[in-house]
């Protein structure tokens, strides 16, 4: 393993990214709200810091193997979400404690989208632009790992997207091609963020709510610049098009390459995982809006608009809302929070298990039934054309294992701090999936549970953004043996 060549790309990181804390520098001059000394100050440490990473390693060359790569993937959001923390930690307005800046920051970096801030719309400009600049930024670092690190470190069964992806080449290195498919993707979460943010300003929002939005809208993050969320614009336009571009990052990123590329839509459409995805999102759509109506939670036309809003935001894993889901009649509110566990696809900006681990084992499971009344049949396993390996299968049967394990601890941990059954389990949902939005205690914000349970809940986060094997392969033996 080559430490010191992670101590340089580490170091290179915090340097890059104390440069992005001049953004809300500029946004607090601009709006005179005096916040910009703290940003100042967290530059500085930020980048001094990085310097001493990287100085003492800036002439090692070697090839990053893939073991490098596991644990360059998780130092990513674990040292910049310490470091993310430090404007929160710094700025008069919120007070925050280490606990709460250190889960805000997280959050913010993971795409989660859980907040332990209430009091949004009194809190400075350059704050509230900083939470969504978090999200924003987190996005395009889980596009880059997702699709052109993940797939070669075979991370629970993405390696089918291996063949697919459009830069790195099939091998155990991390080559300087992942330079090229990160440029790539940039530039297609750039325009996809741009003109959200006009559709967003078109609609009726402000230039500001419109920019912060759609940083959070393309990451699929949920933070808002409001307490209400995006019920506060109460506007059926700015609903419908937040379902769209929510749609739309939750879809690999590979393939809006590819249509960008070719100018051509039959990527997405000759794309099995992505139908899935559809259909599912749209099926249970048509069951929390025909419930709502039915139930007379609401008119035909608010459950419609509610019950599609409300399914896309949380089975993508943004978060955004515009009432109360918690609140909803029967099994809706755990009707939706299931729905988080699929997530976005692979190589999304979505949370959760992704919908070709789901697919995959939907189609396994008819396979089996297909097995037992033709016990002597080949029935192969598709994705489409291709035929899937058995490895792969194994894979994802074992990432869904290893998922589950962890959700069950995590939530044995939770409830041993004091909170309640459902409290924990939608917080573990909510945190896991990169979901945010939870039930009980956690409906609204997570600022009134204890710093045991912040923190456990930020390894939360992380397990789950980082695909789970990535984080915890680092905690076996084998890992660190030479």
């Amino acid at each position: 393993m080559h430490i010191a060549l992670i101590f340089r790309i580490l170091g290179m990181l915090l340097m890059m990214f104390s440069l992005t804390l001049f953004t809300p520098i500029a946004v607090s001059l601009w709006y005179g709200d005096g916040v910009y000394p703290a940003f100042f100050v967290a530059f500085a440490i930020t980048a001094v810091s990085g310097a001493l990473m990287w100085m003492p390693t800036a002439k090692r060359q070697a090839d990053l193997r893939t073991r490098d790569g596991f644990l360059i993937t998780s130092l990513f959001w674990a040292v910049l979400g310490l470091f993310g923390a430090l404007p929160f930690l710094l700025a008069p307005n919120p007070e925050l404690t280490v606990s709460d800046a250190v889960f805000e920051s997280l959050s913010g970096l993971t795409t989660t989208g859980a907040t332990v801030i209430t009091g949004l719309d009194d809190l400075p400009k350059s704050i509230l632009f900083y939470r969504q600049q978090l999200q924003w930024l987190g996005g395009i670092g889980i596009i880059v790992i997702a699709v052109a690190i993940l797939p070669m470190l075979g991370i629970g069964g993405m390696q089918l997207y291996r063949a697919e992806t459009p830069g790195p080449v099939k091998d155990s290195k991390l080559t300087p091609r992942i330079a090229e498919t990160a440029k790539a993707l940039f530039l297609v979460y750039v325009l996809l963020t741009a003109t959200c943010a006009i559709a967003y300003w078109a609609a009726g929002m402000s230039s500001f709510d419109a920019i912060c939005h759609a940083f959070s809208t393309i990451a699929i993050g949920g933070f808002s610049t409001h307490d209400a969320s995006i019920g506060y614009f109460n506007s059926p336009a700015i609903m419908l098009i937040a379902c769209l571009y929510m749609m739309i990052a939750g879809i690999n990123f590979a393939l809006h390459f590819y249509a960008l590329r070719q100018s051509s839509y039959r990527h997405y459409i000759r794309d099995s995982e992505s139908r899935f995805f559809v259909y599912t999102i749209l099926g249970a759509a048509v069951i929390v809006a025909t419930y709502l109506i039915l139930n007379n939670t609401y008119s035909v036309n608010e459950g419609l608009l509610h019950g599609l809003f409300q399914t896309i935001s949380i089975a993508t894993t943004a978060g955004f809302v515009t009432a109360d889901f918690s609140a909803w009649p029967s099994f809706l509110p755990f009707l939706l929070i299931l729905l988080s566990f699929m997530g976005g696809c692979a190589g999304s900006t979505g949370g959760g298990m992704k919908a070709v681990r789901v697919m995959l084992m939907t189609k396994q499971g008819v396979r089996e039934l297909s097995q037992l009344v033709h016990p002597h049949a080949v029935i192969p396993l598709k994705v489409g054309n291709r035929r899937v390996e058995a490895k792969v299968v194994s894979a994802v049967w074992s990432f869904f294992a290893v998922y589950i394990f962890a959700f069950i601890v995590i939530l044995f941990l939770l409830m041993a701090t004091g909170l309640d059954y459902t409290s924990a389990f939608s917080a573990v949902a909510a945190t896991i999936n990169n979901l945010g939005p939870g039930l009980g205690e956690v409906a609204t914000s997570y600022g009134g549970i204890s710093a045991p349970a912040k923190w456990i809940l930020c390894f939360s986060m992380l397990l789950g953004r980082l695909e789970i094997f990535t984080l915890i392969v680092l905690f076996t033996p084998a890992f660190w043996r030479q």
